[in-house]
């Protein structure tokens, strides 16, 4: 039996007020996915919480089981919380899940305690059972001043008692892993499941659908002019080609600086699937108790629409920056300019808990490279394969592994400058230098090499560093180079010094480019290189002024392809195709068949 008045530890404030609908971008943000109790809320400790009790409120007695039992007087007019809950608004939490509980006897963690309450409306209780359900994000408050967060997974009956399982987002000492009398009703980490009566639970206050600051009625300004975009629950596959899906009104709508995210979410969704184990892993004990949420709304409300309707909404897209603004430590996700990567931080990295896309020889994991070089005088069009392999060169450092995604970052710093005025994206992307274990081909005879020299190298190919023995011999003879040998499976080099050394490409699929701080997405419509592009704009024209709304635009571009595959494509190039080369800031690569296997 838990002592609630032991483990509390603070003061008694006044009960806490009506929970207001936040503003967006109102939360402090902290170093922690799940949100925390903002500093103003903490509460100083003391050592005998009973003397800090009102004289109106109940007397309670210690028995030898260190028990908190309403006293006999209290006994005659206790309330009935469990009996009548639709009397009670918030206050002590009750732990139904004890199976010794007497009807007298609150055993509950340090999370609130006992306090009379104004009875609220028979309709609003009402009301807010309706509204609530599994996987509903809910508040339960306390008489300390403090509010708990989480996200409901059962409800049942309990002692003839309407219950919620709760579980929270931070594990307080006493609770548990959502079993009762040796039944699982929900799983979940050990210390963060409550149960407590529905009409304790209300909706988080962090999550109502509050409008954006610039548009006041986002959710019912002329939708009827606009088209549909239902939910869309299931698994969805990836379109395989551009079919009908160019003109007006497809695509994502973009809303109050979103560009960011709508292209990006566009690039990595819409026509390949290496992205997709981010839309169905299963949630596990580390992941934040919003997880499934978060994962729910980005797979049913904004990829499934996208692939089976080809439009998804801005406030489809508002409700997944909501939630990322209030779980991530990325502030301004909601109105403020960002960029790609700080978006794939706060959803992939931090609230989906996604494996790392690239893992380096050094131990380090990321999920995008940022390109690092010296700027050669002498190119005026370097190639994505040229700058990848000076900068890898430059670290010293490669991968451990072929990646089933490569995303990589142009050599420009914030949205203005620019190492180079135009970087070509190299349509295949050799990667059998970059990676660790590889068999490589010397860059003399042909055959398989076995040293690396990274001087020999240097202001050349990659490839240029790999040498055979014989090679090596010959080329250091007169050089004072110190080479590295390489790793090389035993069992293969038999056939391998036979046969030519097999190359490793990831395929270009998409790139992100930035003009005036507004980002667009190129985009290829299937897989292989005769796979016809389109280009992406989810803010291209607009209806109405301040009350109006934005019109996502696709188009067709079959010829990108061909463009790409040229020295210098600009000349032939229509103009929105040459953006492709001055405003390239992310370049997508995959590798269809390390795909399967992730």
């Amino acid at each position: 039996m838990v002592d609630l008045f032991h483990l509390i530890g603070g003061s008694w404030p006044p009960a806490p007020r009506e929970p207001e609908c936040a503003d967006y971008g109102s939360m402090s943000k902290h170093s922690t996915a799940t949100m925390q109790r903002n500093s103003h809320n903490d509460r100083v400790k003391s050592a005998n919480l009973i003397a800090h009790l009102a004289p109106d409120r109940r007397r309670i007695k210690s028995t030898s089981s260190n028990s908190p039992i309403l006293s006999t007087e209290e006994n005659q007019q206790k309330p009935k919380m469990i009996q009548e809950p639709k009397t009670v608004e918030t206050g002590i939490l009750v732990d139904v899940c004890s199976a010794e509980q007497r009807e007298n006897v609150y055993d509950s963690p340090a999370l609130g305690s006992p306090r009379a309450v104004a009875p609220i409306p028979k309709a609003s209780v009402d009301i807010l059972q309706d509204e609530i359900g599994v996987g509903s994000l809910v508040e339960v408050a306390t008489d300390v001043d403090q509010h708990y967060y989480g996200v409901v997974r059962w409800i049942g009956i309990i002692d003839d008692t309407a219950t919620a399982g709760v579980e929270l987002e931070e594990s307080v000492c006493g609770l548990g892993d959502g079993s009762r009398g040796g039944v699982q009703l929900f799983e979940c980490a050990s210390g963060r499941a409550l149960f407590v009566p529905l009409p304790l639970c209300r909706r988080d206050a962090r999550f109502r659908d509050t409008p954006p600051p610039d548009r006041p009625d986002l959710h019912h300004v002329q939708l009827s002019e606009q088209p549909e975009c239902p939910v869309v629950p299931g698994v969805i596959p990836p379109l395989t080609s551009l079919g009908d899906l160019a003109g007006k009104n497809r695509g994502i709508q973009g809303h109050h600086n979103s560009c960011y995210l709508d292209a990006t979410l566009f690039a990595m969704f819409t026509f390949t699937s290496v992205f997709d184990a981010l839309l169905y892993r299963p949630p596990e004990p580390e992941d934040s108790p919003h997880y499934s949420e978060v994962q729910r709304v980005l797979r049913e409300e904004i990829v499934n629409p996208l692939r089976k309707h080809g439009y998804v909404r801005a406030d489809r897209v508002m409700k997944l920056r909501t939630l990322l603004e209030r779980l991530s430590d990325v502030p301004g996700l909601t109105s403020e300019e960002k960029d790609p990567e700080e978006f794939l931080n706060g959803l992939v990295a931090q609230i989906l808990r996604a494996e790392p896309f690239l893992k380096l020889s050094s131990g380090q994991e990321a999920f995008c490279y940022q390109l690092f070089v010296e700027k050669d005088e002498h190119v005026s069009l370097p190639t994505v394969q040229q700058l990848l392999e000076q900068s890898f060169a430059t670290s010293g450092v490669k991968l451990s592994e072929v990646p089933a995604a490569f995303i990589i970052q142009m050599p420009r710093f914030g949205k203005q400058y620019k190492l180079y005025q135009r970087v070509m994206p190299s349509p295949l992307l050799d990667v059998t230098d970059l990676i660790e274990g590889l068999p490589r081909q010397c860059a003399v005879c042909g055959g398989l090499a076995r040293w690396e020299c990274a001087e020999c190298a240097r202001g050349a190919a990659l490839d240029a560093a790999a040498l055979c023995r014989a090679c090596l011999r010959r080329a250091h003879s007169t050089r004072q180079h110190k080479a590295t040998p390489l790793t090389v499976f035993e069992e293969y080099s038999s056939i391998l010094e036979s046969c030519p050394v097999p190359r490793v490409y990831m395929e270009l699929f998409a790139v992100l480019c930035i003009e005036t701080s507004h980002y667009v997405a190129f985009v290829k419509a299937g897989v292989g290189h005769d796979a016809p592009w389109c280009f992406f704009d989810s803010m291209a024209d607009r209806k109405g002024e301040r009350d109006g709304y934005n019109i996502p635009e696709i188009v067709s571009m079959k010829e990108v392809g061909a463009w790409l595959s040229e020295a210098d494509p600009a000349p032939r190039a229509p103009p929105l195709a040459r953006r492709l080369l001055a405003d390239a800031y992310m370049c997508f690569y995959r590798s269809p068949d390390v795909a399967m296997y992730r």
